[in-house]
């Protein structure tokens, strides 16, 4: 079967968003509801502006999918884009500092960043989502749950406890606005996008994404282009406004010793029959990656963003056609898209997953996949013991 990929197609304000996924194996039932509900989720949050409250995102299967399944063939799907308008919108000569408007109107030799915006606007993530979230129905099938949620919004950082549950989780995240676990944080996080929005200004954060039920081996450390820890950091780091990666301690290790950082080893004979065949640790520094491979635990991600580039006051610039300072110009935006980032990083992380666990556990139906799974497990647990 062929590697699990995507890629996406569409602008800002043209007609739709297109995701095309292809390698996922047939049989599969598609979930359009957790879809859907994703899809929702991004448009939400504290801080977004008017743009959200004009789409209503829904997906629609264009092909790959016969009567609610999928058949082994490229998965098309669309989110309609309600404000298009690529034709009639204005022309930007100013661009906004932090945004890919200069770069991209040095890149294809003009003076209007239009174009350029129209691809690298974060429009562009409903299609992540959708065949992220589609990547999180397989991971489902087989107990695997992926939870994004917002850390840290400007100055502010919530507490969210180590031990707490995929459900646990969702449950504290979906009480707020903010989709932060730690409701006293929530609070101050508001009101810290309540002073930047009176004040014609922008915050980022950080957003953390936990993925329960993974089992040890997943990734490879026999190539670096293999290496699941590499390819994570990469798909988030490619997301818009995503400025930094972790996976785990992070850049947190630097300032320790070894004997801070790793995570010791135990075995517990009545956790043979768990994912990791009864090997456990009682802390997960790493973030559930060793060597470029799942090791059993948890699988911890953060990334942090930088705030929205498009200012309300507007920042100094120069107009690229008369080449005079100017203020930037200004393309309705949000004051905060922590809470909307904090979705992408879950579902673009859900998809790596998701081609790592293909490339472990290939095939070409839902069933083998299945079975080449329940093998493997079988083989972990028999690990090390006389035949």
């Amino acid at each position: 079967m062929a590697n699990l990929s995507y890629k996406t197609a569409g602008e800002s304000h043209g007609r739709c968003v297109v995701a095309l996924v292809e390698g996922m194996p047939a049989g599969l039932p598609v979930d359009a509801d957790r879809i859907n509900a994703a899809l929702s989720r991004r448009q939400g949050g504290y801080g977004r502006g008017g743009r959200m409250r004009i789409e209503r995102d829904r997906v629609v299967f264009l092909a790959g999918v016969r009567q609610g399944r999928t058949i082994g063939s490229p998965i098309a799907m669309q989110i309609e884009n309600r404000d298009h308008r690529i034709d009639r919108a204005p022309g930007i000569s100013r661009p906004r500092p932090g945004h890919a408007d200069f770069a991209g109107a040095m890149k294809w030799l003009t003076t209007d960043c239009r174009n350029t915006l129209e691809r690298a606007s974060a429009r562009e993530t409903a299609g992540r989502v959708a065949a992220g979230a589609l990547a999180g129905v397989l991971l489902a099938d087989f107990g695997v749950e992926c939870v994004g949620f917002v850390r840290a919004i400007g100055g502010v950082e919530g507490v969210v406890r180590d031990d707490l549950s995929a459900d646990q989780l969702r449950d504290a995240r979906d009480a707020n606005e903010v989709y932060a676990p730690d409701a006293q944080a929530a609070g101050a996080m508001v009101a810290a996008i309540k002073q930047a929005q009176s004040e014609k200004d922008t915050l980022g954060g950080i957003v953390e994404v936990r993925v329960f039920g993974l089992p040890p081996g997943l990734g490879s450390c026999m190539s670096w282009s293999e290496r699941l820890d590499g390819r994570i950091m990469g798909a988030v780091g490619a997301i818009q406004a995503i400025k930094g990666v972790e996976i785990g301690l992070g850049f947190g290790c630097a300032a320790r010793r070894g004997s801070q950082v790793h995570d010791a080893i135990y075995y517990d004979e009545a956790r043979r029959a768990e994912a990791a065949a009864g090997f456990f640790r009682t802390t997960n520094r790493a973030g559930g990656l060793e060597g470029g491979m799942t090791n059993g635990q948890p699988l911890v991600v953060r990334a942090a963003m930088k705030p929205i580039s498009t200012l309300l006051r507007g920042m100094d610039s120069v107009n690229l056609q008369t080449r005079t300072p100017e203020r930037s110009d200004y393309e309705r935006s949000d004051i905060c898209a922590v809470p909307a980032a904090s979705v992408v990083v879950e579902q673009v992380v859900a998809f790596e997953v998701a081609r790592a666990w293909l490339e472990k556990f290939a095939g070409d139906t839902l069933a083998e996949v299945h079975a080449a799974c329940t093998h493997y497990h079988d083989a972990l647990r028999h690990l090390g013991t006389s035949p």
